[in-house]
């Protein structure tokens, strides 16, 4: 049976939701699911790392075509040599994905998300394109959901109900 995957996608830079986002790597893995980040620095590490300390399965689809690019939690590299329109392939290899902060490539996954209809948790306590894509009228769109979390607790919530 296949497991269910979760893209968690978020800034490369250190945010001050490392701690968050290691939280949220846990309980991925602690569930069974398998964790994709664009396998780089930032959110994405911190996730890798908690996902990781719990035995894990963690993909990085990272930008460049080199295995050594992602970070060292990644027990899975995928080099794309894509730069950022790898963002494509990390909601397409989604089944659930969670927006912490994030800036322009955050956004980018985030309108990818739209328009493949994927399920989108945004983290509105890690401020960036998390919490302002919620209050963005982008459009009208009815497919999947998009659901906000305010702390770490119920971000796991809703990756249980969605994934």
């Amino acid at each position: 049976m296949r497991k269910k995957q979760v893209v968690v996608i978020g800034s490369s830079d250190e945010t001050g939701f490392n701690d968050e986002a290691r939280a949220i790597g846990r309980f991925i893995a602690d569930r069974g699911y398998v964790l994709i980040t664009g396998g780089r620095g930032g959110i994405m590490e911190a996730a890798s790392r908690g996902a990781s300390e719990r035995g894990g399965t963690v993909i990085g689809i990272v930008p460049g075509d080199g295995l050594d690019e992602a970070n060292r939690f990644c027990s899975i590299v995928i080099p794309t040599g894509m730069g950022h329109a790898r963002n494509a392939i990390n909601v397409l290899a989604a089944d659930v994905i969670v927006a912490i902060g994030g800036k322009a490539g955050t956004l980018s996954e985030i309108a990818y998300a739209r328009i493949h209809c994927k399920p989108l948790i945004c983290c509105l306590f890690a401020g960036g394109w998390s919490a302002a894509f919620p209050e963005a009228a982008i459009d009208d769109y009815q497919g999947a959901p998009v659901v906000t979390a305010r702390d770490v607790e119920e971000t796991c919530r809703h990756i249980e109900k969605l994934a």
